[in-house]
């Protein structure tokens, strides 16, 4: 066969050795997609209202879960490479020789998700649709990781983009051909694309409550199925399809069938990105309230009554003392000498006690009176209002 006049070269060698530690291309193209995945959603979750730090949080549920749900697909689907004639079991723990499959990878990260929402008290669908378009650009990213172990190529082809494979990585029965479909380049275009149209969606049609995530599914599934079509790989296949585009076909309906379903949610469900009501957070004022209202009143109240009480007895006498003219008029005020004179409160009320009826009565009477009005300059009984 002809060889193409351009043609994407290979790695010569997927791994770099940095002293005793190994750098494998493959294992450094899925950590990369991870961190953008992780930090595109924690944009994305904060700008919702969400708390910073939470993706980074769930991400250490996820990602693990990921990666052993990505390996089980593969070596379940996969399982002659491992468990067949070629007998090699410690080849399934292997990961850094490729082999995770995007299924497996997605559902378990999927229940791994769950269980970090859970413990943060908020909603996976929310959450989903925040890290909807990281998990897309890290797909991107990671297909590269194919690039560099020589793998998941398509059909030869002798156009200016077709990959170089080496002839240790070419299939058994195109030895000699050495240009072939880069299918790792296609899907991490069409990742990119699947990422910018949940983003572009998401705001022009308003979707959530786990929508986007559906849309991003529904969106990769169908370039998943192209890609597939031109793969050349070993693989089951079902009624003339590979076991890959049967699955792609099954997730598509299920991602479609839950946008239509939920086709109305247009807003995020009050709670779900778990910003906490001041009244619920942990520590708040809600909560120390009860505790420390009682207590801080009780401690005041002895303190608080005295100086109320300090402060309402200079108000009340200047009242007093403004309103003793208004009630007793044409009373003089007395002077200072004869108000050292003056009787006080217990003397008048001895002589009431012990004053005398009748005549007599009369007579004293006449004299105290004359007594009273000399001492206050008043006239007899207005004292004794």
């Amino acid at each position: 066969m002809q060889q193409p006049l351009a043609s994407i070269p290979s790695p010569s060698q997927g791994v770099v050795h940095l002293g005793p530690l190994p750098l494998r291309g493959y294992a450094l193209m899925i950590i990369l997609g991870v961190i953008v995945a992780v930090w595109l959603g924690e944009r994305r979750w904060v700008a919702r209202g969400g708390t910073a730090g939470t993706v980074v949080d769930i991400a250490v549920w996820a990602v693990p879960f990921g990666l052993v749900g990505g390996r089980l697909y593969h070596v379940i689907t996969d399982y002659q490479l491992y468990f067949g004639k070629n007998w090699h079991p410690v080849g399934a723990l292997e990961v850094w020789n490729g082999g995770l499959g995007i299924w497996g990878a997605v559902a378990a990260g999927a229940l791994g998700a769950y269980l970090g929402c859970r413990r943060r008290g908020i909603s996976l669908r929310a959450f989903a649709d925040a890290a909807a378009p990281g998990i897309a650009l890290a797909q991107a990213i990671g297909r590269w990781g194919n690039w560099f172990n020589q793998e998941l190529y398509g059909r030869p082809t002798k156009l200016p983009w077709a990959v170089k494979i080496d002839p240790a990585h070419r299939p058994a029965n195109t030895p000699d051909i050495a240009t072939y479909h880069p299918t790792f380049l296609y899907e991490s275009l069409w990742c990119i694309g699947v990422a910018l149209l949940v983003i572009w969606a998401e705001k022009r049609f308003r979707l959530a409550y786990g929508r986007t995530f559906a849309l991003y599914v529904a969106a990769y599934t169908v370039g998943r199925a192209w890609t597939e079509w031109l793969r050349v790989d070993p693989a089951h296949h079902v009624l003339g399809l590979r076991l890959n585009d049967w699955t792609a076909l099954i997730v598509f309906l299920g991602a479609a069938a839950y946008m239509y379903f939920y086709r109305d949610r247009t807003e995020i469900p009050e709670g779900a990105v778990g910003a906490p009501a001041p009244e619920t957070e942990p520590g708040s004022e809600p909560e120390i309230e009860p505790e420390t209202e009682p207590e801080t009143k009780s401690d005041a109240e002895p303190g608080s009554e005295s100086v109320a009480a300090a402060g309402a007895e200079e108000p009340v006498e200047e009242e007093a003392s403004e309103k003793a003219p208004e009630e007793e008029p044409g009373e003089e005020e007395p002077d200072a000498e004869a108000s050292d004179d003056a009787e006080t409160p217990e003397v008048a009320d001895a002589e009431d006690e012990a004053e005398p009826d009748g005549e007599d009565a009369d007579k004293d009477a006449g004299k105290d009176d004359g007594r009273e009005k000399a001492s206050t300059g008043a006239e007899p009984g207005e004292g004794k209002q």
